[in-house]
């Protein structure tokens, strides 16, 4: 029978920790986000981001204004941007360039052709606009920054989740992200040795929070409480971590999301490699949002970090134990009757046989070898779709 077996703190590595990042799905989200944030959104800890987002948050006002009563006019002082009065106010309102193209999007008009015009005459368009808006109504989301500035313009439905919320919702099972508690900001891979160091310094370049002025984004693992779920096929132990990200904006330019995994590694650019049991929750920022993120996502995420790894053990354990074929005619029939064309059959059995030096006889291995074709699909929406059959034939065995 396999051995299983989840790693107790008193088990950790101090040179870190012998890992196969061969196995599972490779994940490039937060290395987008890395690769794309610039040093004043990147935080060294949870304490240092909410504060800067609950600031925000402070100085900020939502309300509900009739569109057609908004009056546009070009900036005195700067006759190239426009500004808005907003009912009710005494001083005029600066657009961002979200929310002038959200204000746009609302009244039907394209924002980049508007840019590119003088501002009066793209006053005068979207002044228009705005007197035959249909809709009639629109909530803003509008801050005092040593000028009035509007961020956000949204139908009046509009469902805001405050960035500050979800930064305050991780806090509750990750305290300050830096280790006082199980989980924060992962570690790095070494490429040259294969062993994972969960102890890296947390840096500008190495940290996993994020905000902008238009959103926030965390990742963070538990990656001092190792999960050995088998072996490999030298018997040195399968190692795993558990890891989440998640992400918000208060001003519209996306969802908020929660996704939850298993992992093997970080690398240094912060792709997670590796990656088992994949879970994503999203939430859009509709009438009722607020009260969805309370009763869904948030115990979720609190469900996950806090409970045992040994359902997904087991899971592991139930799919290298079940034996799907023992020869070559039962591998190529079991793949070609779940979809799989003839090639893309040969290309499976051949990547197990590579890679772990033997057929594929368990579901778990027919698993990894069709993780291991996807990775090299260069069109995601292939790559998914494999992915998504591995999932349901991993599932065949639990």
């Amino acid at each position: 029978m396999t051995h299983m077996e989840i790693q107790t703190p008193a088990r950790i590595a101090r040179n870190g920790y012998k890992v196969d990042v061969s196995r599972g799905e490779r994940i490039g989200r937060v290395s987008s986000e890395w690769f794309n944030r610039p040093a004043d959104e990147r935080y060294l800890s949870l304490t240092d981001l909410h504060t800067s987002v609950k600031r925000r948050s402070e100085r900020s006002k939502t309300r509900i204004v009739a569109s057609e009563a908004i009056r546009v006019e070009a900036s005195r002082d700067d006759p190239e941007r426009l500004k808005l009065m907003l009912p009710g106010s005494d001083a005029p309102i600066a657009p961002t360039h979200w929310s002038f193209g959200q204000l746009a999007s609302l009244v039907g008009a394209p924002a980049t052709y508007l840019r590119q015009l003088p501002a009066p005459l793209a006053g005068i368009n979207l002044q228009y606009g705005l007197t035959s808006h249909r809709a009639e109504q629109v909530k803003t989301l509008e801050i005092e920054n040593g000028h009035l500035e509007l961020r956000a313009v949204t139908g009046p439905d509009y469902g805001r989740i405050f960035d500050h919320e979800l930064v305050e919702a991780v806090q509750k099972i990750a305290g300050n992200g830096t280790g006082d508690t199980r989980w924060k900001v992962p570690g790095v891979l070494d490429w040259s040795t294969s062993i994972y160091n969960p102890h890296a310094d947390i840096t500008k370049i190495t940290t996993t929070l994020y905000a902008s002025d238009r959103d926030v984004f965390l990742f963070l693992v538990d990656d001092l409480n190792p999960i050995e779920a088998g072996k490999l096929p030298d018997g040195s132990p399968d190692i795993f971590f558990r890891g989440f990200y998640c992400w918000n904006s208060e001003v519209g330019a996306r969802t908020l999301g929660i996704a939850s995994f298993y992992l093997r590694a970080v690398c240094q650019n912060r792709n997670i490699w590796g990656v088992e049991d994949f879970q994503e929750i999203t939430i859009r920022h509709s009438k009722y949002a607020a009260s969805r993120f309370a009763l869904e996502a948030e115990p979720a995420l609190i469900q996950f970090a806090e409970s045992s790894p040994m359902p997904f053990v087991n899971g592991i354990k139930a799919a290298r134990e079940c034996i799907v074929a023992r020869d070559d005619d039962d591998r190529n029939t079991f793949l070609r009757k779940r979809g799989f064309s003839k090639a893309e059959t040969t290309k499976i059995i051949d990547a197990v046989l590579i890679n772990e030096g033997h057929p594929p006889a368990s579901v778990f291995d027919f698993v990894q070898g069709i993780t291991w074709i996807a990775r090299d699909k260069q069109h995601q929406d292939v790559r998914l779709e494999l992915e998504g059959k591995a999932k349901k034939l991993f599932d065949l065995a639990n």
